[in-house]
C-alpha cells in the first residue's frame, strides 16, 4: 500500500502546557473538537477521538514537549496505522510552535487527512486556547 506523510507547523497563542493539555486531556479535547474523546496521558494507553472515528495507542509522552501516537482512521484497511508526532516548543510572548508530522497515511486518504488536521484540529484548537 502506498502511503504519504503530512507535515504542518502551527503557531498557537498559548503556552506549551496548555496545548499539551488540550491534546491529552479527554475533557479538553472533547471541548475543542466538539466530539467525544477517551484519552489518558499515559504511554501505552489506547485512545479514541471524534466519537471513535480516530483510534490508536499513545506510544511516547514528554510533557509538555512531545506526543507520539500510533493513529488510525475509520475506513483504513485492517491493521493500518500511521505515526503521529506533536512537537511543542515555547515561543516568545507565551506562544507555542506546534510541529506536526503524520507518517504512513494511506495515499488515497492523504488529501482528506491533510485538510482535516487544519479544519478539525488546528483551527478549533486555536479558537479554544486563544480566547
Amino acid at each position: 500500500m502506498k502511503t504519504r506523510n503530512i507535515q504542518h507547523t502551527v503557531l498557537i497563542h498559548a503556552a506549551p502546557r496548555e496545548v499539551y493539555g488540550a491534546l491529552m486531556n479527554a475533557k479538553k479535547h472533547a471541548q475543542f473538537t466538539g466530539a467525544p474523546a477517551r484519552i489518558r496521558a499515559k504511554a501505552g494507553a489506547p485512545f479514541t477521538c471524534y466519537d471513535d472515528y480516530i483510534t490508536g495507542i499513545t506510544l511516547e509522552l514528554e510533557p509538555p514537549r512531545r506526543i507520539v501516537q500510533a493513529w488510525r482512521s475509520q475506513g483504513w484497511p485492517p491493521g493500518t496505522y500511521s505515526i503521529v508526532t506533536f512537537r511543542l516548543a515555547p515561543r516568545p510572548g507565551g506562544r507555542t510552535q506546534l510541529r506536526f508530522t503524520q507518517v504512513g497515511v494511506p495515499a488515497g486518504d492523504y488529501a482528506r487527512k491533510n485538510q482535516g488536521w487544519r479544519t478539525h484540529y488546528w483551527q478549533p484548537l486555536k479558537r479554544f486556547l486563544e480566547k
